[in-house]
């Protein structure tokens, strides 16, 4: 099972504790979620970024 956790607040400068708020953040979504959640957690979660890239290689490739 995949917990909605509200985000962690960062700071300005990003510090240690901002990491470790965040592994904590992550730790906590995860914590009772099986394998096959996991592995859908991070692919739904990745799909965006991989679809940047994609329109970041096609613009370089117009130019």
């Amino acid at each position: 099972m995949i917990h909605n956790t509200p985000k962690p607040s960062l700071s300005r400068n990003f510090t240690i504790d901002d990491i470790h708020r965040i592994r904590e953040w992550n730790y906590e979504q995860l914590k009772d979620a099986t394998l096959a959640e996991q592995v859908t957690f991070y692919r739904d979660g990745s799909a965006e970024v991989l679809a940047m890239i994609d329109a970041s290689r096609a613009k370089g490739q117009g130019a």
